[in-house]
């Protein structure tokens, strides 16, 4: 899903040790398998826990938010650098105070790295790049749960269907922090200043499925940082999903959703806007 943020302090309730992040969502008779996913995950965190593959065996489909580019896609690649790239002589550090930039620059320091190298792309991929970095240097990249069971539905020949095509996903990484650069990028170098932390704390309430904590540590710092890209990142898409989630229910087959945790946490999540239309939904356990 989305960006890494930071804030309070690592408590789990009892009753959140007994719950998921995989929800489901009924009406009538039908079902659909709503599960919350981190885009990186370190390998000591497989196996899954048991609500994933509960969801997984009752699905006759997975859906998950855009097709995972493949590394070797050379084309994607081309797409995605050209999207997320200045043109006619545009630079990031254009709309950035100098202040900002120094603490930018500093940030890329850490890996032997300078903002020189990254001031011609836009500030969507920068935050990409840095999250990306302080994940490989805390040593808690790898694979996420994404593509875990993209991997997964291929090798068991499950049907495979999206929310969004990668061209929305290259436009939405494109845009964000356009025209609020500076707020974007230091509400970024903010949550990164303690990411290794922040993740500790993150994973445990993911696979506890602990909601409140998730609100606060993923949405609540972003919807306060940067109230342009939670509405872009979050709510807005939330909302553009209703109507395709919606229509899983007028089918026979059941679908298992995976969405970053994100979306369905906080008052403006995919889960308030179906329970609000009448839908009933139960944890996982």
């Amino acid at each position: 899903m989305g960006k890494v943020a930071i804030y309070l302090s690592f408590i789990l309730s009892f009753s959140a040790i007994a719950g998921s992040s995989v929800w489901q969502v009924s009406k009538g008779e039908h079902t659909v398998y709503l599960a919350g996913t981190v885009h990186i995950l370190p390998a000591e965190q497989f196996p899954l826990p048991d609500a994933f593959k509960k969801a997984y065996q009752a699905s006759d489909a997975i859906v998950l938010e855009t097709p995972l580019p493949d590394a070797s896609d050379i084309a994607f690649q081309q797409k995605l650098l050209n999207a997320v790239s200045y043109q006619q002589g545009q630079k990031l550090t254009h709309y950035l105070t100098e202040e900002t930039q120094q603490k930018l620059n500093d940030y890329f320091a850490n890996f032997q790295l300078s903002l020189t190298q990254f001031q011609q792309f836009k500030p969507g991929y920068v935050a990409t790049v840095m999250t990306m970095l302080a994940a490989k240097k805390a040593k808690l990249a790898g694979t996420g749960v994404d593509a875990y069971f993209e991997g997964q539905a291929k090798s068991d020949g499950k049907p495979m269907e999206f929310l969004e095509s990668q061209a929305f996903q290259l436009a939405l990484i494109a845009n964000m922090g356009i025209g609020h650069e500076e707020v974007f990028i230091k509400a970024t170098l903010s949550q990164m200043h303690e990411f290794a932390e922040m993740f500790s704390k993150l994973i445990p309430a993911w696979r506890f499925g602990d909601t409140e904590l998730l609100n606060s540590l993923v949405v609540e710092p972003i919807k306060q940082e940067d109230p342009v890209n939670y509405h872009a990142v979050l709510t807005s898409r939330n909302k553009q999903w209703l109507p395709l989630i919606e229509q899983m229910f007028l089918d026979k087959d059941t679908e298992m959703v995976l969405v970053g945790v994100g979306h369905l946490v906080g008052e403006d999540s995919v889960l308030e806007l179906l329970k609000n239309k009448g839908y009933q939904i139960k944890k996982l356990r």
